[in-house]
């Protein structure tokens, strides 16, 4: 058997962010497959600006993968908080609705982790695998695809070069090179909205609860962490504003913030008392037109950029990580091609009801509780109230909440591989 040249792998994966990282987690025990990992920032978690410490919240049937991958124990370790319980309300309205974990029978619906912590735990695992090159900071300059093969040039230390593999997987984010330049169209909508994120205190412990609360510029959400000294009084707050409201609130100190946060909220979390600092993000729904192609894949937020509303975009990115790698994995077992489009099909027909569902869902949130038709407002509150009092109907959006959508993939349902 030949010795492998240092510019030829199997898999090449190019964003080494948290769905590039765990795509190559996934795979790494798979020693015989050579994966290169492109990265354009140091996996140093303390330089990584995809690192930080904004937090996500992630589904119970993403813990169960990560737990699969053999990540959790380290996760959990550097601290998560569960949710327990989620409170949905409508501003200015009476309907409401309340999801609890006990009532599932569930030990937690979800989990809170800042993203410098799976990064760090990714980061970690990746430089122990043998099999897996990171090549960072680098960039892409082009992709181009043959019946064989598939050929990246990329910039890495001021000089140009190329590397072969099989399969090319783009994880590079929802302004993806890899997909642009490879001609996939997309379908975007501008939600002319802007997401704020900050981490804020309360004056109580948040029990553990979770609150999505929809108002007329968009919906609010507190994910129960903990603060830097420990305490379990402490939200990660995303706050969706219109364009008109962005500068306004750009321009407010921390107690003008915090005391219209209050108005905006309510009481039901506690009094703010806090606020690190602010950031803001601009909206946008995208998804591909397509998802695979001979020797390409498109996965996370390269494939599909959702509304924060539901918290579903890292997940659904995760659960990408999940079918694809298995798919991969059963592919090598098989001995074919992993960058064989009948191989890569596989991969795109599993998820299309995952992200058509997520991603109808998500959209039909934010158009439904951002539009005030007084006709339409009661119907939306009237929905709340009878999920708040139809078990089947509740267990069924828990379910789905959770990552449970359709078939279940052997990392999804806390397997190995």
């Amino acid at each position: 058997m030949s010795t492998p040249k240092p510019n030829e792998f199997d898999l090449i994966i190019v964003g080494g962010g948290l769905v590039g990282a765990s795509l190559a987690c996934a795979l790494a025990g798979s020693s015989d497959l050579r994966i290169a990992v492109v990265e354009a920032h140091s996996f140093n978690v303390e330089q990584h600006p995809g690192f930080d410490a904004r937090t996500v919240a992630l589904a119970a049937g993403s813990q169960q993968i990560f737990a699969a991958m053999g990540l959790w124990a380290a996760i959990e370790a550097q601290g998560v908080t569960p949710i327990q319980e989620i409170h949905v309300s409508d501003r200015g309205h009476a309907g409401s609705a309340h999801l609890d974990a006990a009532e599932q029978g569930l030990a937690a619906m979800g989990y809170v982790a800042e993203i410098r912590i799976l990064g760090a735990a990714l980061s970690r695992q990746l430089e122990q695998q043998s099999n897996v090159t990171l090549l960072c900071p680098a960039s892409v300059k082009a992709v181009q695809f043959a019946p064989t093969h598939a050929k990246v040039v990329l910039r890495q230390d001021g000089e140009l070069r190329e590397i072969t593999s099989a399969l090319v997987v783009a994880a590079d984010g929802g302004d993806s090179f890899i997909r642009n330049d490879s001609g996939i169209a997309t379908f975007m909508l501008d939600y002319h909205q802007s997401a704020l994120i900050s981490n804020v205190a309360v004056d109580r412990p948040h029990r553990n609860i979770a609150y999505e609360r929809f108002t007329d510029s968009g919906p609010m959400a507190l994910l129960p962490m903990r603060d830097e000294q420990g305490n379990d009084n402490a939200f990660a707050l995303v706050w969706t504003l219109k364009p008109d409201q962005v500068e306004t609130v750009q321009e407010w100190d921390e107690t003008i913030f915090l005391s219209q946060l209050q108005e905006r909220f309510g009481e039901r979390a506690g009094y703010f008392t806090r606020a690190s600092q602010r950031h803001l993000y601009p909206l946008k729904f995208l998804q591909t037109r397509e998802h695979v192609r001979p020797r390409l894949a498109v996965i996370g937020n390269a494939a599909h950029t959702l509304h924060p509303v539901a918290g579903q975009g890292f997940n659904l990115g995760l659960r990408d990580v999940a079918v694809l790698s298995q798919v991969l994995s059963e592919a090598l077992t098989q001995n074919e091609d992993i960058g064989e489009l009948n191989v890569l099909r596989r991969y795109a027909q599993w998820r299309r009801r995952d992200h058509l569902q997520t991603s109808l869902a998500t959209d039909g949130l934010v158009r439904l509780f951002s539009n005030n038709f007084l006709p339409l407002a009661v119907a939306r509150n009237l929905g709340l109230t009878l999920l708040d009092i139809l078990p089947p109907l509740k267990k069924q959006l828990v379910r789905h909440a959770m990552g449970y959508v359709g078939k279940l993939p052997r990392l999804g349902r806390g397997l190995k591989l």
